[in-house]
């Protein structure tokens, strides 16, 4: 079993792809966002800098994927918040948040297999096994969150790196995330085991 660190945090997946309009699986292939993805990550952004004289306690820093349609959703986010706020989020890279790779299934439509990928009872040819992905991003979101001074840190990632952390959570794993969706993340209350998820209001993106 994997353990995050019990500090609250918060998560952003990418904006949409082409791929993702079409339900393709997207895995390490390098999909650009598309124009409602960029759209989509402006009204995250517009969401968190509305929100920023409320929030309890900041964002201070962004950890991304580096694959580019979470990259870009980081800038696109950071640069709203910045011209609205005046607050410079700094952004940092980690590999270790890179989409699972799903090997020869990328490129493919989603298919029925992530509850069997999931439960470790299968693997598409080439792709990563779940417990392994777990681990990988056990160990950038902990470290992230440890490297993250006076406030929050916010994850800018993927699909399938959710589903990993909603499994450690103690949460139903299985579950798509929507594109730029903004979440703050709490841990349970003492001798509980799942953590809390609370979506902030976005206004919807359009082209």
């Amino acid at each position: 079993m994997s353990y995050l660190i019990s500090r609250p945090y918060w998560y952003l997946r990418h904006g949409q792809t082409d791929w993702n309009a079409r339900n393709l699986s997207q895995g390490r292939t390098d999909v650009p966002l598309n124009r409602l993805g960029l759209a989509q990550a402006e009204a995250a952004g517009h969401a968190l800098a509305d929100a920023w004289s409320n929030l309890e306690t900041p964002i201070a820093r962004i950890v991304s994927s580096p694959l580019g349609r979470a990259r870009m959703t980081a800038e696109i986010t950071a640069q709203i918040l910045r011209e609205k706020t005046g607050v410079q989020l700094p952004i940092d890279l980690d590999d270790s948040l890179k989409e699972v790779c799903f090997g020869v299934e990328e490129a493919k439509p989603m298919g029925p297999w992530y509850d069997q990928w999931i439960a470790g009872q299968f693997t598409p040819a080439g792709g990563e096994p779940f417990k392994i992905l777990c681990n990988r991003v056990r160990d950038a979101v902990n470290r992230a969150i440890m490297n993250t001074q006076n406030g929050h840190v916010m994850i800018v990632a993927h699909g399938g790196i959710f589903r990993s952390l909603r499994f450690m959570m103690g949460l139903k794993p299985n579950v798509r995330l929507p594109n730029a969706q903004p979440i703050h993340i709490t841990p349970p209350p003492q001798g509980e085991k799942a953590w809390t998820l609370n979506m902030l209001p976005v206004k919807e993106a359009k082209v």
